[in-house]
């Protein structure tokens, strides 16, 4: 089926509880763009077929996620700096000429709720990363480049963290560790979770007192109950426990800009998700 519409989506694995078809549509009302956006439900065995079918069929643009944002990685004819150092893609974007451009808008779009939305500097700050897999590495380098004092990564694995730190350690000052080691590096102004283990409950094994006086922690996960890992930063003081939603508007925001060139307002969005979380 063709269409005058410029076509976009999200592919995935699982999808349908994706909000990102609601975000962008939101984003076109508010932005006067005509266009379609849908979820597609792609598994990582299907990826490489659908995403050529998709663009040329006339797709404009596509969102990756779990589990095929190594794949899209690979996939793009070229990618931005930030996704090479990803090696992982999340913005595929057509171009002119007909190649695919990679982007990687995760680390950016934390970047922004956190400065923007919530008033907090990285800058010469003491970063805790927990968590040395892809969405860590999505977020490392927009983090450094806020000049941060350090970044230390945790991992269960230490050669992970330790690994991953090495890729990075050209771009600012960061280091991986293992768990039981953190208490050495303590305290920390922002400690930020990339694990996905507070989704299902869990926790990393963290030792008491890792948290700054008027330290943040942060969740790049989302549900509409605090994750255990907000819960966690509220019992260990913070000022600021929050969740991954921001992160998500901001970094769709992103993908918005670079497929349409507009810059929509993201805190209604936010705002609107949040009132529609707290009412279930």
């Amino acid at each position: 089926m063709t269409t005058s519409l410029n076509r976009y989506a999200v592919f995935g694995q699982p999808i349908k509880h994706s909000k990102s078809p609601r975000i962008h549509q939101l984003f076109a009302e508010q932005t006067g763009q005509d266009l379609q956006y849908t979820a597609q439900e792609v598994s990582a065995e299907q990826f490489t077929v659908t995403a050529e079918a998709f663009f040329a069929q006339g797709g404009k643009g596509l969102n990756c996620t779990v589990p095929l944002k190594e794949l899209a990685w690979a996939w793009a004819t070229h990618k931005t700096e930030r996704a090479e150092l990803a090696k992982a893609v999340n913005t595929l974007a057509l171009q002119a000429d007909g190649s695919v451009l990679g982007d990687n808008t995760d680390g950016c779009g934390l970047v922004r709720d956190l400065l923007v939305n919530h008033g907090i500097a990285l800058t010469e700050k003491r970063i805790l990363l927990l968590g040395a897999g892809g969405a860590s590495r999505g977020i490392l380098l927009p983090i450094l480049e806020q000049s941060p004092a350090c970044v230390v990564i945790a991992n269960r694995t230490v050669n992970k963290a330790v690994q991953l730190a090495a890729e990075f350690v050209h771009k600012g000052c960061v280091s991986g560790c293992g768990f039981a080691d953190l208490i050495d590096y303590a305290p920390f102004d922002v400690i930020l979770n990339a694990t996905s283990a507070s989704l299902s409950g869990q926790l990393p094994p963290l030792p008491e007192d890792l948290l700054a006086k008027q330290g943040v922690c942060y969740d790049l996960a989302y549900g509409n109950e605090p994750t255990a890992f907000v819960r966690w930063g509220l019992e260990q003081g913070a000022i600021k426990s929050l969740d991954g939603l921001g992160m998500l508007v901001e970094q769709a925001a992103e993908a918005f800009f670079i497929w349409r060139g507009v810059r929509p307002e993201t805190q209604p969005v936010i705002d609107l998700l949040n009132a529609e979380r707290t009412s279930l």
